[in-house]
């Protein structure tokens, strides 16, 4: 369950008690997608300061399959992560997935992206696996609209996944903490109508899903700093997939405490690091004999072993899966240390002043020079 803390404007600190220990907000979630974060091992990521990672059901539900996982001890024990683990539903694959993907009342039913078998991911089924990978917390199977959608089909969206929140909560299995999933695109009144709906339920969380899906940051941006600092105080306030520190910063100071991205790890394997004074693109040839760290001011395991620049560039040029080892972790760290910066500034009610600075260097903007 969730304890507030302190607050600072709309920000919040607090502190989410899991089966698999407490995790103090604001928090970030290395994606793990299938059972693993790309490139890094359980103890390397655990080292950047994380404490819960996200896995996704419909992968997993596909391969090696939720029954294999369970007969292996679940999924802390199958991934050796003694820490929490949030599962995804399977609703943003039938976003992604369109194409292979038919809705109806029932839930999803995809041609599998792996040998075009038709399965049918409802409510209850994603319940059931969820329930067998064992994951602390689970997310509700929603609806997730892409940018664009009309008033009407958002409408209904709302509508079904407020039903299948229901459904799932029918399904939920007492040892794991569920969450509802607040649809309604840049729509904030729709947003909200959805929030106070979800929050009649007993979920023990609240997400902002269907966000970072197309439409303009800006637009994200303006919706979030309206609904977060209105969605339930009592429970947790979780932002599904975004991130750029922008992104994070903006939302922290609205009041949101959870986040997740593949942004941290994706940017890493494709050489975009982030540093305290900007976005680094190591392949450029600037740092081909460039003998500093990639930020004096991290404390990673590239930093703070002496890997220079030009080792890194070299790596990454060479295609070496050690670029982009360390090169994840120290992005992990980025985003470790930025939430742990923005709980102290709330705890010290001052994260304004904190949120302006990290705004004004934008550690996700363009190349310093």
């Amino acid at each position: 369950m969730f304890k507030l803390e302190a607050s600072s404007g709309h920000a919040r600190a607090g502190v989410l008690t899991t089966a698999h220990g407490d995790i103090t907000t604001p928090a970030f979630m290395p994606v793990g997608t299938q059972a693993g974060v790309k490139a890094l091992d359980p103890a390397e990521v655990a080292a950047t300061g994380a404490r819960m990672l996200i896995t996704n059901t419909y992968h997993l539900w596909l391969r090696p399959g939720a029954e294999v996982i369970a007969d292996l001890g679940g999924l802390h024990e199958f991934m050796r992560w003694p820490h929490a683990i949030v599962t995804d539903s399977g609703g943003f694959q039938a976003f992604s997935l369109a194409q292979r993907t038919k809705l109806s009342e029932d839930g999803f039913e995809f041609a599998s992206h792996l040998d075009g078998t038709r399965k049918l991911l409802s409510p209850e089924e994603s319940m059931r696996v969820q329930g067998l990978l064992g994951s602390d917390i689970a997310m509700q199977l929603d609806v997730c609209p892409p940018a664009g959608t009309s008033r009407l089909e958002l409408v209904r969206a709302v509508e079904r996944t407020t039903r299948w929140a229901e459904r799932c909560l029918k399904k939920k299995n007492p040892n794991q903490l569920l969450f509802g999933i607040i649809q309604g695109g840049t729509d904030v009144e729709l947003r909200l109508e959805h929030a106070e709906e979800l929050a009649a339920l007993p979920l023990d969380g609240l997400a902002l899903g269907g966000f970072s899906v197309g439409e303009p940051p800006a637009d994200m941006h303006r919706a979030v700093r309206q609904i977060a600092p209105q969605m339930d105080a009592g429970r947790i306030r979780y932002l599904m997939g975004v991130g750029t520190i922008h992104d994070l910063v903006v939302a922290i100071s609205s009041g949101v405490d959870l986040f997740d991205c593949v942004m941290p790890t994706r940017n890493a394997r494709n050489g975009h690091v982030f540093t305290s004074e900007g976005r680094i693109v190591i392949k450029n040839s600037c740092y081909r004999d460039d003998p500093r760290v990639l930020d004096p001011a991290c404390d990673c395991v590239a930093c703070a072993g002496g890997f220079s620049r030009a080792y890194l560039r070299h790596l990454f040029q060479a295609r070496e899966i050690l670029a982009h080892r360390l090169m994840s972790a120290h992005n992990l760290r980025v985003y470790a240390r930025l939430m742990a910066d923005a709980r102290q500034a709330i705890l010290q009610d001052r994260l304004k002043e904190w949120a302006d600075g990290v705004t004004g260097r934008r550690a996700d903007s363009a190349e310093p020079g």
